[in-house]
């Protein structure tokens, strides 16, 4: 990132930082604050409402800023905008500009290589990986740890380039972004060999397997804590991504340890974690291969969120409930929603509620009774739950960018009248 944005981008860019910053400071901004803190510590009175939006591919209008430099800034400042304009979730316009830390990593020594394939539409969504391992027991004794790398002067050229344009108005923040999610065993074992060979793995070379799981386990962990020692790690406590679209806002974050941001360590911080690719196996088998290396995983972190599409109702009493420092589970349109509000009635857990997001992705126009039957069982099923509404992997609005915030209204206004 560079700072050759012309002049006119400039003036555009710093109207776009006028308006958000107005928006950032609304009372209804810090009321959501207020909801999000309360919530995350289980004292709610109602559900909060997350439309995530990054999939959406017809909502954004064209960049009107000419360099990739002016694009980034727009981008961040107009998704927060429309956000507010257009959607009015429970999402809070932070005060500041969030700016990337440029933390770079080649995964397992040589990096992953994927070829992509474009939809109809010309986004790269699918893709191949070019797997390192072809043959476990030959291949894993010559698996290497990953290498990486923090590039301060990128780091800096880019926070330097927005206080140029914005930074009289918008305070510039680093932050880091790169174990979103990064801490994922079963997602790096498919990059790595695919899932064919993995489930084949697990019956035929079951001991070279766990030994896999345990070596991305210490891979994982040898990341963080080269980030925890190189003091690069920033606190998600506040208005952060906590893991799969929710929000981190919590006091009893930072731990008791804390001392100040330039000793954060990982216990400090929220961590996202999911099974996706495991979805396939036997609970018993969940619990040889998957969760010994998770709750290890978990134990290192502060707070936890569990999850993503995969259904967890038939691995939650003996396997994800026992996870350390578990605050929220993914309930997605797979799993069994009156199982998992029975089993988290009572426990310090948030039902994090994905709904089926072809109600809004598919379809001109938004079925809003077949919807609002959608919504009504999760509120009659999580009754009794601290629960959150999630909407992801919406990749097409028809061309209707009302969509969103409709279903928004409908379910504010069944929560009204239901919870």
């Amino acid at each position: 990132m560079n700072g050759n944005i012309t002049k006119e981008d400039k003036l555009y860019l710093r109207e776009l930082a006028i308006k958000y910053k107005e928006y950032s400071e609304l009372d209804i901004m810090k009321e959501r604050t207020v909801n999000w803190y309360s919530h995350n510590q289980l004292k709610s009175e109602k559900p909060l409402i997350v439309m995530e939006k990054d999939s959406f591919n017809d909502f954004l209008p064209e960049p009107k800023c000419s360099t990739d430099s002016g694009k980034y800034i727009e981008n961040i400042l107009i998704n927060e905008i429309l956000n507010y304009e257009l959607i009015n979730d429970d999402k809070v316009i932070p005060p500041y500009f969030p700016v990337d830390m440029e933390i770079n990593i080649k995964s397992f020594a040589k990096g992953y290589e994927h070829t992509y394939s474009k939809d109809s539409e010309g986004r790269e969504i699918g893709y191949e990986s070019k797997h390192i391992i072809k043959n476990l027991e030959e291949d894993l004794p010559g698996l290497l740890h990953s290498v990486y790398s923090f590039d301060l002067e990128q780091t800096n050229a880019r926070k330097e380039c927005v206080e140029e344009v914005l930074g009289d108005i918008l305070p510039v923040v680093l932050k880091n972004t790169s174990l979103h999610w990064h801490v994922t065993p079963t997602a790096q074992i498919i990059e790595l060999m695919g899932m064919e060979a993995m489930m084949f793995a697990m019956f035929d070379t079951p001991e070279e397997m766990l030994r896999l799981f345990s070596f991305i386990k210490d891979d994982i962990i040898g990341y963080v804590k080269w980030q925890e020692e190189e003091g690069l790690l920033t606190l998600n406590n506040g208005n952060d991504y906590a893991g799969a679209g929710s929000y981190g806002f919590t006091s009893e974050l930072p731990g008791s340890s804390f001392q100040n941001e330039k000793h954060i360590t990982t216990k400090d911080l929220w961590v996202n974690m999911n099974s996706q690719e495991s979805v396939g196996i036997s609970p018993d088998m969940f619990g040889e291969f998957i969760f010994p290396s998770y709750r290890d995983l978990a134990e290192e972190f502060g707070m936890l969120y569990y999850g993503c599409c995969e259904p967890v109702h038939d691995v939650w009493e003996d396997y994800i409930s026992k996870l350390p420092n578990l605050r929220k589970v993914s309930i997605s349109p797979w799993c069994h929603e009156k199982r998992m509000g029975e089993y988290l009635k009572g426990s310090e857990v948030i039902y994090s509620r994905k709904p089926s997001p072809n109600f809004i992705g598919i379809g001109k126009n938004l079925n809003e009774e077949t919807f609002s039957k959608h919504i009504l069982e999760t509120l009659e099923a999580a009754k009794g739950n601290t629960l959150e509404f999630i909407f992801r992997d919406i990749y097409n609005l028809e061309g209707n960018i009302g969509k969103p915030g409709r279903a928004v209204e409908i379910v504010r206004e069944l929560i009204d009248s239901n919870w």
